[in-house]
């Protein structure tokens, strides 16, 4: 096991696309309680957080979270990198796992798998490798790599995007890397939240496996395959380029 890891939870209420997201309804409950519930399944992890900012519209999220007990943190709202390097110092954490809150099917059984990784042959960050479909996947990264991604990146692409410049620089880093399971591999597909055909299609899947907010992620990346209806609601949808991201 990993020293101490903190998942956290990036969260906003001002998206571009589709304000206050993160609390639309889905199910029996909204889209963050899927992702929080989600994220509990994570072995090993010593705290779940919801990092949001210190605007005052995300005061809904901060009463979501107080009302369920969930953990939460606020910081900056442009500078996510610096939200979660404040966060992850705060919770005392040695490695922290990045997951975006628009992503109601995140797959809680590959975080399971970098934490393992991980705890074998410890590194800076996780690698995913093969190709995984949009929504998914989590980033496992030490506190350390965030402690130097805050001193060189400068850029806004690096303060709006936690990781992006380890991957802009992978020399600077030491990565575990990890194969994606073939049936996680399904490029057309769009689990995540980022326009209302998002939310239209997340809502179908919801309705399906109504009752299980943790259903594995290949149930639902198989589900969409079998029913190419429900995929097409938002297949057309292009994801917005990674610099922009500032959930």
């Amino acid at each position: 096991m990993l020293t101490k890891t903190v998942l956290i939870i990036q969260a906003r209420m001002g998206s571009s696309r589709l304000p206050g997201k993160v609390l639309m309804p889905l199910g029996d409950r909204c889209v963050l309680d899927y992702v929080v519930s989600r994220c509990r399944l994570v072995k090993g992890v010593s705290e779940v957080v919801v990092a949001t900012s210190v605007r005052e519209s995300d005061q809904a999220i901060v009463d979501w979270c107080a009302s369920r007990g969930v953990a939460c943190f606020r910081g900056p709202e442009e500078d996510v990198l610096a939200r979660y390097l404040q966060c992850a110092v705060h919770y005392e954490a040695d490695y922290v796992i990045r997951v975006t809150s628009d992503c109601p099917f995140i797959d809680y059984e590959l975080g399971n798998v970098m934490m393992a990784e991980m705890a074998k042959s410890p590194a800076d960050l996780t690698n995913l490798t093969g190709g995984i479909t949009i929504g998914l996947p989590m980033e496992l990264i030490s506190v350390r790599a965030l402690q130097y991604i805050d001193r060189h990146g400068k850029e806004p692409r690096h303060r709006e995007h936690v990781t992006y410049y380890a991957y802009e620089y992978p020399e600077q880093f030491q990565a575990v890397k990890i194969p994606v399971p073939k049936e996680l591999h399904a490029p057309q597909l769009r689990i995540t939240l980022d326009t209302i055909e998002d939310y239209e299609m997340l809502k179908r899947v919801a309705s399906h496996f109504a009752g299980n907010p943790t259903i594995p992620s290949r149930d639902v990346i198989r589900y969409l395959l079998a029913h190419e209806d429900v995929a097409a609601i938002n297949a057309h949808v292009r994801q917005k380029p990674v610099i922009e991201e500032r959930l």
